[in-house]
């Protein structure tokens, strides 16, 4: 699945906002909106609990498990008589401490981030050496990626599982041994996250959380505090803005996110933001949501989870 700083906790308020009905162009029957019950004032985005959350690994969950697909990994190569060694990740630091894995899910929202900061997202944290993968004879590479030298784009078998992978020819032998289609790297990962034929794809969590974020943004009350936002910025000095994901855009601040320009753009954005609400009442159109999928998948969620808590309980064996 895998291969910023902590927001300051402010003081919570709250109101409650009822649903309300809407209905496209199409003359479909009107889908009532989601109750959003209570609404947070100007929330720190580290403080957010989404119902999905508890289905996605944390950055921490997702270094052991790249650990433990490495170490499948060198099992499978050691079956070939391949002595492999994964090459050493450098973990960027974490300024702070935790991450926030809602830190700029509504646009940046710390502001005292932005006075500092501006939009430079990596502020503080310079970008770690990538680690070089190891070199491999011509055999080694065909083992590890199911393919021969030099024949990359050229496509084999990809089983979705496991089981499927055990019972498929990959047309390649090494040492007297067939290899596993897409080779030790592919079939480390069937035996992590794809073992059997009732395995829940990987991003299928991740799926409903973008799909819940697309109807909130849709949503009216969403939209009615985006125009508020909007509005709010054009007094700053800034109109025409319509998202807090286009300012850098609209403002040409991409090529210098942390300059005096970007500064002042990210202070007037977050002092819109909270002028408003954007992230309380945005927030739990997005928990709303989250809430309803969570519910019209609940059987396919709940397998899901079992299968994270057995990959869990295989790291635990592999450390």
């Amino acid at each position: 699945m895998s291969r910023f700083f902590a927001a300051a906790l402010v003081a919570v308020a709250a109101v409650a906002l009822t649903g309300c009905s809407h209905s496209g162009d199409s003359g479909e029957k009107a889908v009532p909106e989601p109750e959003l019950g209570t609404v947070a004032v100007n929330p720190a985005t580290s403080s957010i609990a989404l119902p999905l959350d508890a289905y996605q690994d944390s950055a921490e969950e997702n270094r052991r498990m790249d650990a433990v697909q490495d170490r499948l990994i060198v099992r499978c190569m050691a079956r070939f008589g391949f002595t492999y060694q994964p090459p050493v990740a450098t973990r960027a630091p974490t300024a702070g401490g935790a991450a926030d894995r809602h830190q700029y899910l509504f646009g940046l929202a710390d502001p005292r981030y932005a006075a500092v900061h501006g939009y430079d997202k990596d502020a503080g944290r310079p970008e770690p050496p990538k680690p070089r993968a190891p070199r491999l004879s011509d055999s080694a590479h065909t083992v590890m990626y199911g393919e021969r030298p030099g024949a990359r784009g050229q496509t084999g078998p990809d089983p979705r599982t496991q089981e499927e992978a055990e019972r498929t020819d990959s047309g390649l032998v090494v040492g007297g041994q067939r290899v596993p289609p897409g080779g030790c790297q592919r079939e480390s990962y069937r035996r992590l996250y794809a073992p059997a034929k009732d395995s829940v794809d990987l991003l299928y969590a991740f799926g409903l959380t973008s799909e819940a974020h697309t109807r909130a943004q849709q949503d009216s009350r969403v939209k009615a505090v985006l125009a508020k936002w909007s509005a709010c910025m054009g007094r700053a000095g800034y109109p025409g803005i319509g998202s807090p994901y286009e300012v850098t855009q609209e403002l040409g601040l991409a090529a210098d996110r942390g300059g005096p320009r970007a500064v002042r753009a990210a202070v007037a954005d977050v002092a819109c933001k909270r002028e408003v609400n954007l992230v309380g009442v945005w927030a739990a159109a997005e928990a709303a949501y989250q809430r309803r999928l969570v519910e019209e998948h609940a059987e396919t969620l709940a397998l899901y989870k079992r299968q994270r808590e057995e990959r869990f309980r295989l790291a635990a064996t592999l450390s």
